[in-house]
Formats: C-alpha cells, sequence, structure tokens
C-alpha cells in the first residue's frame, strides 16, 4: 500500500514513529507537515513539505510550487488570490490537497481530530479513504462540553472511512458522536519493540523508596495529587523520593512541594533524553500515573516492560493495560489517600510476590503491546477500509 501518515508536522509522536517504522518493511510511507525542520528523519520515509507555519514567505513559496505543480493557470490564480487575502485556512487545504493528489496513496491516516478541517476537501471528494485515530482531549473531552463542535463532528465522522481507537474506553467516547452498523472502528494499542526495552533484574525494594514518573507537567498529568499523596507518606513515616522527570520549573509543583514542606522529598526534573528516562526507570520500585486522563499512557507500557510496576488511575483505557493487583494496581481519579494507601502497601509487600506480579506485567505487554502487534492490527484496519481480506 502506499500510505500517507498526517498529524500536521513532521514533530510526530512516538506512536507514529513505531507505526512507520514496521510499515516501511511491506509499504510506501509519506508523512505529510505543515513545517520546515526535520530532525530526525526515518530513513525510507517520504517526507512532503506543505509550508511553515512560522514563516509566512516560506509558506507563500511551498503554496506557489505546489500550485505550479499542477501545471493549472486556474490553480495558480487561485493560489495567488488566497495569497493576496492570507486566507491561510484556504491554503493549508489546498497544499494538503495538491501533495495529495500528487501522491495518489492507497489511504490517508490522520492522527488527530483536530486535523478534519484540512481533510475536509477530500472528506466531500471520497476520492481516498481516510482513517482517523480517536485520541485524547479532542475526542474525550471537547465534544460533550461544546456543542458546536460536536455538531461538527457529527457532520464529518460519517464521511471517515474508518477509526483507530488507542483503547476500547476511547471507542466507546467515539460511538456517543457517531456510530453506525456500517462504521468500521478497530482498536490498536500502542507498541513497543521489546527489544529495546529489555526487561529489568530480579527485583528488591531498597530502604529508600524510589517513585517516579515521567511526562509534561500539564494538569491532565495529575502531580498535584501525587505530591498531595507525598505529604501523606510523609505523615506516616515512609522513607522516599519521588522524581518527576519532564516537571522542570513548574511553578505550580514548586509552590505545593514548598506548601507540604517536601523539599527533601520531590524532585522535578527536566526532559530527558529516552535512553535516560529509561534508566530512570529501571531504578524506580514503582511509577506513579496520578492522570485525569490519558488513552494507553505509553510511559506505563514502557515501565511495565522494563520491570518497573505502575500504578494509575482509572482513566481512559489504563484498566485494558493493567488488571488490578496482578499487574500493577488501579485507582480512583483525584484521589492522593488511595495513591497513598496502596504505595504503603507496596512498601510492605515481600519481593517475591512483587516479582511475581512484574512477570506478569511484562507478560501483558508481550502479548498485547509490541510493534508486531500494533503494525498488524493497522494493516487490517486499513485494509478493512479498502476492502480488501486482511
Amino acid at each position: 500500500m502506499k500510505i500517507v501518515i498526517f498529524d500536521g508536522t513532521f514533530k510526530t509522536t512516538a506512536f507514529i514513529n513505531r507505526l512507520v517504522i514496521g510499515l516501511l518493511q511491506k509499504h510506501e510511507v509519506y508523512i505529510l507537515g505543515f513545517n520546515d525542520e526535520l530532525m530526525k528523519p526515518i530513513k525510507g520515509v517520504h517526507y512532503v513539505k506543505l509550508g511553515s507555519n512560522s514563516n509566512k514567505l516560506a509558506f507563500i513559496k511551498t503554496s506557489v510550487s505546489l500550485a505550479l505543480s499542477q501545471l493549472s493557470i486556474k490553480r495558480l490564480c487561485l493560489t495567488v488570490l488566497y495569497i493576496v487575502k492570507f486566507d491561510r485556512k484556504a491554503l493549508h487545504n489546498q497544499n494538503f490537497e495538491l501533495a495529495v493528489k500528487s501522491i495518489n496513496p492507497d489511504i490517508i491516516h490522520a492522527q488527530w481530530v483536530s486535523n478534519i478541517p484540512i481533510l475536509e476537501p477530500i472528506l466531500m471528494s471520497q476520492k481516498y479513504p481516510i482513517v482517523l485515530s480517536q485520541r485524547g482531549y479532542h475526542i474525550n473531552v471537547r465534544p460533550f462540553v461544546d456543542a458546536d463542535n460536536l455538531n461538527y463532528l457529527k457532520q464529518w465522522f460519517p464521511k471517515i472511512a474508518g477509526f483507530h481507537s488507542v483503547s476500547k474506553a476511547i471507542s466507546s467516547k467515539g460511538d456517543l458522536i457517531y456510530t453506525s452498523p456500517y462504521k468500521i472502528d478497530y482498536v490498536v494499542y500502542s507498541g513497543l519493540n521489546l527489544l529495546k526495552v529489555p526487561y529489568g533484574e530480579k527485583y528488591q525494594k531498597t530502604k529508600c523508596l524510589r517513585l517516579i514518573s515521567v511526562g509534561r507537567p500539564h494538569w491532565k498529568k495529575g502531580y498535584d495529587y501525587a505530591i498531595k499523596a507525598c505529604a501523606l507518606l510523609k505523615a506516616h513515616g515512609i522513607n522516599f523520593k519521588y522524581t518527576i522527570i519532564g516537571a522542570g520549573q513548574n511553578e505550580e509543583l514548586i509552590y505545593l512541594r514548598e506548601f507540604y514542606k517536601l523539599g527533601e522529598f520531590v524532585e522535578l526534573l527536566k526532559p530527558l533524553p529516552q535512553i535516560a528516562v529509561f534508566e530512570a526507570v529501571k531504578k524506580a520500585d514503582m511509577m506513579l500515573l496520578p492522570s485525569i486522563e490519558e488513552g494507553i499512557a505509553n510511559v506505563a507500557i514502557e515501565a511495565m516492560a522494563l520491570g518497573t510496576l505502575v500504578v494509575s488511575t482509572n482513566c481512559g483505557g489504563m484498566s485494558e493495560l493493567i488488571e488490578h493487583n496482578k499487574e500493577g494496581w488501579v485507582i480512583p481519579l483525584r484521589s492522593p489517600e488511595a495513591l497513598a494507601d496502596v504505595i504503603i502497601n507496596f512498601n510492605e509487600t515481600p519481593d517475591n510476590i512483587l516479582n511475581n506480579m512484574r512477570q506478569q506485567a511484562r507478560k501483558k505487554v508481550e502479548n498485547q503491546f509490541t510493534e508486531d502487534h500494533m503494525v498488524l492490527g493497522m494493516e487490517r484496519l486499513y485494509k478493512a477500509c479498502l476492502n480488501e481480506d486482511s
């Protein structure tokens, strides 16, 4: 197949990068993006620039170049008109449409609901089938607090050939927006290359419990609840160190740390390279995922693969990844008390029981969350949208 992957930029997510590497074994892959800088290209991928959103002149040059490639006076005049008005949306749509026309793909895979406005002309023509990934705020929250957005999605979702859901939970959310007996919707989990995520050595607790979280300090990550849980651990006399990689100098978290007098217990670090993150996670006793909203968190999958047990809130599809008290722990949202209780119980649990849980967690990843599973799942979805046998 000739596959176009689109998420708006060349700064693609870990999920897309892993998927693309797998797809390249059998298929031709194009990544389209609205930016000029390409920091870490994937060998074998065709990168197509649609113009720079940060450089107006570069954006205009790309728009003119794409219009000239059509050898159409009408198209060129239309482009000049858009440039004179500087109708950014019209130029976005046209550049994407013309790039797709020159590629003539079998299928287009859009990564975000927020990409739909750029896809409108192609959705109207129905010339190329489009697969849409369902993930994040734009599926979980916005349609249910913004009536105009919900109506907009109800207008366009029926024109989409197929849906990729990152979890069963988000698939159910998508069905509240649009459902049909003919709707194609496959749940395909994020997958790891397990050769790059080696399972850790046999676990043994240390005197100081090492807790870790990884991710940007966004409100939906729930780090404020984790810090409040740390205050409870301190009150119980637990010896621990909690590190948040990616929080850096976040003012809210610094304030909470100082308010609860946790200066020696809570460490806030800037983002680190992937190798350094893996090393830190492997050394940790436990990963905390106190999130308010997730699909299925990649950092939790990685931790389980590495052999670090995870306690997560019951948000999004996390209960699909972790079976409570077997492969980790799943607790209610916004409950520092529940988080602290799990950590205290963890600290009192014998190492042999924890090692058994670690093995179960790794096995879960091996059985459901590998790159092979992810690529095969997406191939089946693409073929279903093309009415081909899987």
